[in-house]
């Protein structure tokens, strides 16, 4: 589900989503628009179909980003069968300043107290950006192993603009998914896997439009992956279609599963 504030909070003004047709990409910044905690765990606590994860997020103009969490993970806890802590998206000022290794490891621990005393017992998982350095990806690996966290998402949306794009909304601001997201989400996927050395799953995102594109993301270090934007441009079917050229993926290259090619780029 897209990521909820405790607060209820309109986003950033419109127009805000800018599809990159020729790119097969798009830019958004929404800005975390939504009704609030309330209103996400009434839907929330209906009948659901499959696995469902709730995304916690910050208040724009939030005092205590921390905080924000731990509601969000207090209150939903017993609503999904995941939580995801999104401190990567470009939209919201200031909240990638909580990927650094200081304030992620002072934050993991708040929503991992309070999910403890409350008898919360489901995966927690990271989200982070695609535009992070070397050292980044150092740091957050050793976080979240030593803090034990359930797997990181890898990745978010990035600001960066490649030459590449042609479409005529390439220059707006917000972030860019699609299509030219997947070569640098796969590479920080790949550093994330190098430096976590296979102790904990990790989620690949990022421009996933094929059975092939979701087979490099797994020989990446994705013990599972992501789809948003495709889905956007190819519609429900590229479901079967991923699975279907996967299973032809790892029959040509010899794996009897999905597991024996994790990472395999990487090892």
């Amino acid at each position: 589900t897209g990521t909820v504030t405790p607060k209820p909070q309109a986003g950033n003004p419109k127009p805000r989503i800018f599809r990159l047709c020729e790119d097969n990409a798009v830019i958004n910044r929404l800005g975390f628009n939504n009704g609030g905690l309330d209103a996400y765990a009434k839907r929330m606590a209906g009948p659901k179909n499959g696995i469902v994860g709730a995304n916690i997020g910050r208040n724009k103009d939030s005092e205590n980003a921390i905080e924000d969490y731990v509601v969000g993970a207090r209150r939903l806890a017993f609503y999904c069968d995941y939580l995801t802590i999104n401190i990567s998206s470009p939209n919201t000022p200031g909240l990638r300043a909580l990927q650094s290794a200081d304030a992620l490891t002072s934050l993991i621990a708040a929503v991992q107290s309070e999910l403890a005393e409350i008898g919360a017992e489901l995966p927690l998982f990271v989200k982070v950006a695609p535009d992070l350095k070397e050292r980044d990806i150092e740091d957050i690996a050793a976080v979240a192993i030593s803090s034990s966290i359930d797997g990181v998402i890898v990745s978010n949306t990035t600001i960066a603009r490649p030459q590449s794009l042609k479409a005529l909304h390439k220059a707006e601001h917000g972030g860019l998914s699609g299509k030219p997201l997947f070569e640098p989400s796969t590479a920080v996927l790949s550093e994330m896997y190098r430096h976590c050395a296979g102790k904990l799953p990790l989620i690949g995102v990022g421009g996933i439009a094929s059975g092939e594109n979701a087979y490099q993301k797994i020989r990446s270090g994705a013990s599972l992956v992501q789809l948003y934007t495709a889905l956007v441009y190819r519609g429900p079917r590229l479901i079967t279609e991923i699975k279907r050229d996967l299973v032809a993926c790892l029959e040509r290259d010899g794996f009897s599963s999905i597991t024996d090619a994790i990472g395999i780029d990487v090892k």
